[in-house]
């Protein structure tokens, strides 16, 4: 059940993230991807609200951190951006910070 919702709230908030810039950045903005990555931000949001319910936080907050991996992979890909060394740096510690809470 708590590995469901990590899921989930990685996958919310990142659809989330990733349709809001993507509407914010279209000229004009593009209401409808705004509207989907509210929808999905409020999942996220309940997602988390549970996941602190049955999970300590010392676990949930952490996970949610795992949301900035496929993030940035996305930012490269979708958004075309400039992803220097020092942020992919981040994503890899990152993971290994994950890595290390999950044992």
């Amino acid at each position: 059940m708590i590995w469901v919702l990590v899921l989930i709230l990685v996958c919310a908030t990142t659809v989330g993230d990733v349709l809001r810039s993507m509407g914010m950045r279209a000229r004009p903005t593009n209401k409808t991807y705004i509207a989907i990555s509210t929808c999905s931000m409020a999942v996220s949001f309940f997602t988390f609200m549970k996941l602190v319910a049955v999970a300590p936080m010392s676990f949930a907050v952490p996970m949610s951190a795992a949301a900035f991996i496929p993030e940035t992979l996305l930012a490269k890909v979708l958004l075309k951006e400039k992803v220097d060394w020092r942020r992919w740096i981040g994503v890899v510690l990152i993971v290994f910070g994950v890595a290390l809470i999950t044992r």
